[in-house]
């Protein structure tokens, strides 16, 4: 008898509302992102009021989710304002919302119709804290990133509660993002949306008299990524409804292509379980929109040397994203880019997008927007085109092969 399995959700991140469709078309089941208050991500672009009403209209109509995030630890001034702004929420038919302040869950629960996350900033790694917090009525856990496999299984054999738990994207030095040293070396509150990352700066390495200890490179305490592709069907036969990938600030590439990488594992093991195969192709197409190493961090382990920087961290920026199609003319086959990196006559490139198989051609010609043929596309979001046999649609996306 074949068991039955859950397909879990995967949940993507976006800091405004192009990422959020990209995200959305390129095969998330939910996004979260931040309103204009009570966030964690101040740098982010972020959603005014009338743009979540927007984003949760667009969602809905896919028969997909949106979770806003009100997750910063809240002063008494904020206090006043926080029952408004939930009700405002709610008025806007979000999903749920993402949650660390007991003050704000239990305003949330008691006093709106809202649905409850609780925010990895919370860190639950155990049962007891997982029976805890649906004791007072919350319906997901955001499990801390330092989450282990074996922490996975004992919480969701012993509570009956939903588990989201990241599975890609940039880890934290500290304990689920509680940090302070943002605090006091920038004046600029972690906890409540304002890390300067003190973690990535390079720092000179003293010992105990006070001399400088001379190396290639300074040092650093800066963790590598999280990857848990290959994991995948095991968060999956452990249960856990929501797989997480972090990254507001990050770019429409990097977003459609982690998005899809990880459509595709997941339906591929739910579909057809016992001859599924991992691809290892897939984490080379992963590696090359990212610019860190990314590793499987706690998962398995409590983690070694090898799961940070320390020193000789090299990030480099990723050039492999070209451009994003905006139209498609279906009798000249001909569609129009905005270009987003330099490229030119003789590349191959790549054409991926919902829907479609990946699409790789050579860049015969290359027309202007005046149909002038040009060498070479070296202009910030310049409008060409040139002719791709096989339809498209607006939005599919064009990388380097």
């Amino acid at each position: 008898m074949n068991k039955i399995i859950k397909k879990p959700e995967l949940l993507a991140p976006a800091g405004d509302m192009e990422r959020l469709k990209i995200a959305l078309l390129y095969g998330a089941d939910a996004v979260y992102i931040g309103g204009s208050m009570f966030g964690l991500r101040a740098n982010a672009t972020n959603f005014s009021m009338e743009e979540i009403r927007e984003a949760t209209t667009f969602a809905h109509k896919l028969g997909k989710k949106v979770y806003v995030t009100v997750n910063i630890i809240l002063h008494n001034l904020e206090v006043e304002q926080l029952f408004s702004y939930l009700k405002d929420l709610e008025n806007a038919k979000v999903d749920a919302i993402i949650v660390s302040d007991p003050a704000v869950i239990d305003v949330a629960i008691k006093k709106t119709n809202l649905e409850v996350h609780l925010s990895t900033q919370q860190s639950t790694l155990n049962h007891e804290a997982a029976a805890f917090w649906k004791e007072r009525g919350l319906t997901r856990l955001v499990m801390a990133r330092e989450t282990t496999k074996a922490d996975l299984i004992e919480i969701k054999n012993k509570v009956d509660i939903e588990l989201e738990t990241f599975i890609h994207g940039a880890m934290c030095a500290a304990m689920s993002g509680r940090c302070v040293l943002s605090n006091f070396l920038t004046d600029r509150d972690a906890n409540r949306g304002g890390c300067s990352q003190i973690c990535r700066w390079e720092f000179d390495l003293k010992d105990s008299d006070n001399k400088r200890i001379e190396a290639e490179k300074d040092f650093t305490f800066c963790t590598k990524d999280l990857i848990m592709l290959k994991h995948i069907p095991e968060l999956i036969d452990i249960g856990v409804s929501s797989f997480k990938i972090e990254g507001r600030m990050r770019s429409i590439y990097y977003i459609a292509t982690v998005v899809s990488i990880y459509r595709k594992v997941i339906d591929e093991y739910c579909n057809n379980p016992k001859n599924y195969k991992y691809n290892k192709e897939y984490e080379k197409i992963l590696s090359r929109c990212a610019n860190r190493e990314s590793i499987d961090q706690f998962f398995d382990t409590s983690c070694n040397k090898e799961y940070q920087y320390y020193i000789g961290r090299e990030e480099k920026s990723n050039q492999d994203f070209l451009g994003v199609i905006k139209d498609y003319d279906k009798f000249t086959k001909l569609a129009t880019i905005e270009q987003r990196n330099y490229f030119s006559k003789g590349d191959i490139v790549e054409i991926f997008g919902p829907n479609i198989e990946t699409i790789t051609l050579t860049l015969n010609e290359i027309y202007d927007e005046d149909n002038n043929l040009i060498e070479v596309v070296r202009h910030p979001l310049q409008k060409v085109m040139f002719k791709i046999d096989k339809p498209v649609s607006k939005n599919c996306l064009i990388r380097k092969k």
